[in-house]
């Protein structure tokens, strides 16, 4: 393996991803959401360097193409995993179906390529299939700063009754501890990451048929 700067990057990333589920491990809350989160963004910005030094250096190895999308999937999978779990004691649908979506269409992909073998360049990675990942990343960042917030408002309310939690809400009495801005925070943040996974979901299918349909010719018994 040439240990240039790009494959070194990609490596990184890919031990990055079980350490998303050690931090919970080893962290309480909230310091856990935030070392996933700083690890996660860390993983996905180099995600986009490794690929772009990698094309500038004209230092492209095949142990590279390689490691690339199996990170980028150990990544999504390990991180969708941490997010499902923990949101157990809500355990909504509409979180699991679309990750059910994402981890589906990794297998059936990833089953198909190895039993193309040789055959397996026909599922070149398309354009559409980098913004479902880009989707997937994005997704995910967002719904591990919800649960930053979400303890952030929970430890802004320790002590306080129901009745005293909705006078500060209400505008009623001084919010000193901010609750207003994290209720906030905590909403819009799981909206708008739900929201962006049901779109990498969509896009997931889309990219997951286009790869069957490419995949078909070789399918057919002769």
């Amino acid at each position: 393996m040439k240990w240039n700067l790009p494959n070194i990057l990609t490596v990184l990333r890919l031990l990055a991803a079980p350490g998303l589920a050690v931090m919970f491990l080893y962290f309480t809350r909230p310091y856990a959401d935030w070392f996933a989160l700083i690890l996660f963004l860390s993983a996905a910005i180099t995600d986009w360097f490794d690929g772009y030094l990698a094309r500038a250096w004209k230092q492209e190895t095949k142990i590279g193409a390689m490691l690339d999308p199996i990170a980028d999937k150990a990544m999504v999978v390990i991180a969708l995993m941490i997010l499902v779990g923990y949101s157990a004691e809500h355990w909504t649908p509409w979180l699991v179906l679309p990750a059910t979506v994402i981890l589906f269409r990794e297998v059936f992909v990833s089953g198909l390529r190895e039993y193309l073998g040789d055959t397996a360049g026909t599922l070149k990675v398309t354009k559409l299939a980098k913004w479902k990942t880009t989707a997937q990343m994005v997704a995910i960042a967002i719904l591990f700063s919800q649960g930053v917030f979400e303890h952030y408002f929970v430890m802004a309310t320790f002590g306080m009754d129901a009745a005293t939690m909705d006078q500060v809400l209400t505008g009623q009495l001084e919010d000193l501890n901010h609750m207003r801005w994290h209720l906030e925070a905590m909403f819009w943040s799981g909206r708008i990451g739900l929201w962006l996974l049901w779109i990498a979901a969509a896009l997931t299918l889309i990219t997951g048929y286009d790869y069957l349909r490419k995949a078909m010719p070789h399918l057919k018994e002769s």
